[in-house]
């Protein structure tokens, strides 16, 4: 699974589950109602009795229902950020006095904004992730419509990624990027 879309295998997960048990409910109630259980009469009233239920029947479905909505909000909060959070670095070397921290951020905008001057690509976000001596590299762009996407990945490969790779002083940055085009 992509490491960008950390959410889609729950996604999916929790979809088929719902489908399969609303798939599951729809049939019990089909049957249900063309008298093929035997437990059940089709011609009872579902709720027995008219009055209206207790207090604390009312409370409880309403408590449910908030929960519910806020366990939606955040399943829908957290499509929303993908991408990986960005580390700080420690850089020192061995015998040093002292150490400089690095936000990988810092990092990771120079590379998005060295990428958002090249000519088919409207804007670019990176994240730099893992530790400073092998980062992992996370490109989201959205490309002018009509763009030559392989161009301008090649373009990523041959100029930008080699920036990073000798700004950081390591051999190799293992890249994922989702490359869109603008609407």
């Amino acid at each position: 699974m992509n490491q960008l879309n950390r959410p889609a295998r729950l996604n999916r997960a929790l979809l088929a589950f719902t489908g399969l048990l609303l798939l599951a409910a729809g049939g019990y109630v089909i049957a249900a109602n063309r008298d093929r259980l035997g437990w059940i009469d089709s011609g009872a009233p579902v709720v027995p009795g008219t009055g209206a239920p207790p207090n604390w029947v009312l409370v409880v479905i309403i408590a449910g229902a908030v929960v519910l909505g806020l366990l939606c909000l955040r399943w829908l909060f957290t499509q929303l950020f993908r991408l990986p959070r960005a580390v700080e670095w420690e850089l020192a070397t061995a015998g040093s006095a002292g150490a400089t921290l690095l936000p990988s951020s810092v990092a990771a905008d120079a590379v998005s904004a060295d990428i958002e001057r090249y000519a088919q690509v409207r804007t670019a976000s990176a994240v730099l992730t893992g530790p400073a001596r092998s980062p992992d590299l996370h490109l989201i762009i959205t490309a002018e419509p009509g763009a030559d996407l392989t161009a301008l990945r090649r373009r990523i490969l041959a100029e930008a990624l080699p920036r990073l790779r000798a700004a950081l002083a390591v051999e190799v940055v293992p890249l994922s990027m989702e490359l869109r085009f603008a609407e």
